[in-house]
């Protein structure tokens, strides 16, 4: 019994480390859950509703919060969904500026598409 506790004992620690070795970088870019499921959502619905496109969508967001932290992730989706409105309102969100982060978000939406499609 000696040996199961300890082997117990070691999963524990093994655990903890990972979870607390984890959860520095979630915190360094960690998207909402309801952030992943939309952009999954999303991608499922234009990929297939399948369990191989759930896998790839799943690892294609993944790949996006691991380039890209969350408040640029945030901005850019932002300025990507007024410009879809039009109107004269909207014209400044297509200055050099506003055009760079949503390029950026391009960016790594194709970084995820590459690395797991």
């Amino acid at each position: 019994m000696r040996l199961v506790a300890g082997a117990q004992g070691l999963l524990v620690s093994v655990a903890a480390f990972g979870f607390l070795s984890g959860s520095a970088v979630a915190l360094e870019n960690d998207y909402p859950t309801i952030t992943r499921a939309d952009y999954i959502f999303g991608c499922m619905q234009v990929n297939g509703q399948t369990r191989d496109a759930l896998e790839k969508c799943s690892c294609s967001i993944d790949i996006i919060a691991s380039v890209l932290p969350y408040d640029r992730y945030e901005n850019a989706e932002t300025i990507m969904s007024v410009r879809l409105k039009g109107g004269e309102k909207t014209a400044f969100l297509f200055t050099p500026k506003m055009r760079e982060q949503v390029n950026e978000l391009k960016r790594a939406q194709i970084e995820g598409e590459l690395r797991c499609f």
